[in-house]
């Protein structure tokens, strides 16, 4: 990318790949590359060079509203920050992917999502009505709801308390067995990390060769 000191490099020589059903770490400190490399592979960015491909479709040769409709269909998406619409109740923010594309059941299929979550009682809340962890829980469901092919998460436990951030793992890593959803984690999170059954290190936006995250 270009920056105001001139060319900025933040991935380099990056080679991968992430198969159907498995489950993906991307670890490495604070500026490695991990969300840049996490947002490339959803189709949210494109790169200066190389090629992605996702699902037989080349990202890097699709314009954005391509990328969007892939995404659409194919994505679901784990903020860190959650994301979540403050005027919206949880069931509205959930809906909110499904409505966009025209379903016709969105409430019913959101309440189900909400309830693989444990949040039912909660659907009616706003996100400044709920704890961290239930904002998260309202923002994984939102992201599967249209049960994407590929679900990727961004620190989806940063910011939760050790009790939570079990809670919400655990949650991930059913959907990946139960629907057999691709599941791709950044994370810090050394013990989420071991969870995954492949993986990689970034370091200064390159992958650390022979390291397993």
């Amino acid at each position: 990318m270009r920056a105001p000191e001139g060319r900025l490099d933040i991935l380099s020589g990056v080679d991968l790949r992430i198969m159907a059903g498995e489950s993906f770490a991307i670890v490495g400190v604070s500026g490695s590359g991990k969300t840049t490399l996490l947002g490339l592979l959803a189709g949210l960015d494109t790169p200066d060079a190389g090629a992605i491909t996702f699902d037989g479709h080349a990202l890097h040769r699709l314009d954005e509203e391509a990328r969007a409709d892939l995404r659409r269909r194919l994505v679901g998406f784990v903020f860190q920050s959650f994301h979540l619409l403050p005027a919206l109740t949880a069931e509205e923010n959930v809906m909110l992917p499904l409505e966009l594309e025209g379903s016709r059941d969105a409430r019913s299929r959101a309440r189900e999502a909400l309830d693989a979550v444990g949040l039912s009682p909660r659907r009616r809340h706003y996100p400044a009505q709920l704890s961290g962890g239930e904002q998260q829980r309202v923002a994984i469901a939102r992201a599967f709801v249209h049960r994407p092919r590929v679900l990727f998460a961004d620190e989806p436990t940063g910011n939760l308390d050790q009790r939570t951030g079990h809670h919400i793992s655990d949650l991930l890593f059913a959907l990946n067995h139960d629907h057999h959803t691709t599941l791709v984690l950044v994370t810090h999170d050394t013990t989420l990390a071991a969870r995954c059954q492949r993986g990689i290190e970034l370091d200064e936006g390159r992958v650390v060769p022979g390291v397993r995250a």
